[in-house]
């Protein structure tokens, strides 16, 4: 009797092959993101105007999904009031208050920059569980957290600081906006599981995006009378940098592990810094090149050792 062996280890093949590939276009999909805000500061839109547009074209999108998707749903855990308010919060402070500091430090920063800091956030998962939950970091971690902040300190070392210049603000931002992201990142990790990865994310970006419009409203500022080219941006930006890569990379990460992805995912801020110089002729130099290769390092180990 013929072996069932070999159409399983194809299968297996098969699927990794898809989750590489899912993560590999997700991350560079993500990396998409500062670009596009860059050119869309072009209109000299403010901030939360352009993360308004980004999830108000994304908030009907998340609905749909949400609703397509329920009776796979509701063969996970039920959703107790504490969860919701749990989840609640985490999209609110864990991605709208994440998104908007990062919109506003990219005022002042590079997308390459940007991308580099932001791209330190599982240092920060690993020191937040740590402090909150106790979880041990191993010694591996603690050097590649340590060749992290190395990394950025040598890539903003030749940077100007001083008074009346505003990259530490906008380093200080984005430092912030990933500081928030973690906790999505950390919630994510103990809801989805029980509650079921597209409930979570679900419900999570519905409240970010409603807190979002919200606070566009009560700012006095509007998503009606723009540019025709805002539309355009705000349209990318949530289809092609916000829906697609999210479901994406959740993908990716079920179908080859959560190491393994962490290590694709270095590909995102390469991607940026190679868009950054293709379509806003910007570059890093030489140091700051090998600050962003240290951080990339120190990320890839932390994600082969969680």
């Amino acid at each position: 009797m013929p072996s069932a062996e070999p159409s399983i280890d194809a299968a297996a093949i098969r699927n990794r092959q898809i989750g590489v590939g899912l993560m590999l276009l997700g991350a560079i999909l993500f990396s998409c993101k500062a670009i596009v805000i860059k050119l869309a500061y072009q209109y000299e839109v403010t901030s939360i105007t352009l993360l308004g547009l980004r999830m108000a074209f994304a908030l009907p999108l998340f609905l749909l999904i949400a609703w397509f998707r329920r009776e796979r749903t509701a063969t996970h855990g039920p959703l107790s009031r504490r969860d919701f308010i749990v989840i609640v919060i985490l999209g609110v402070f864990g991605y709208y208050a994440a998104s908007y500091t990062d919109f506003l430090g990219l005022q002042y920063l590079s997308a390459g920059m940007e991308r580099l800091i932001l791209f330190v956030y599982p240092t920060m998962v690993l020191l937040l569980q740590r402090i909150i939950f106790g979880t041990p970091i191993k010694p591996v971690q603690w050097l590649a957290t340590g060749i992290c902040y190395a990394g950025i300190a040598l890539a903003f070392s030749g940077s100007d600081f001083s008074v009346g210049n505003y990259t530490a603000l906008g380093a200080s931002l984005v430092f912030l906006s990933a500081f928030l992201y973690s906790f999505y990142v950390i919630g994510s990790g103990r809801f989805a599981p029980r509650l079921g990865t597209v409930r979570f994310t679900s419900l999570a970006l519905v409240a970010a995006s409603i807190a979002v419009l919200l606070h566009v409203f009560f700012s006095g500022n509007t998503l009606f009378g723009l540019e025709p080219g805002l539309y355009v941006y705000g349209l990318v930006l949530a289809v092609f940098c916000t829906v697609i890569p999210s479901y994406m990379v959740t993908e990716g990460v079920r179908r080859i592990g959560a190491g393994d992805a962490a290590i694709l995912g270095a590909i995102g801020p390469v991607a940026t810094i190679v868009l950054e110089y293709l379509v806003l002729n910007e570059s890093l130099n030489l140091v700051q090149g090998i600050g962003a290769g240290l951080v990339i390092v120190g990320v890839v180990i932390i994600g082969r050792n969680k």
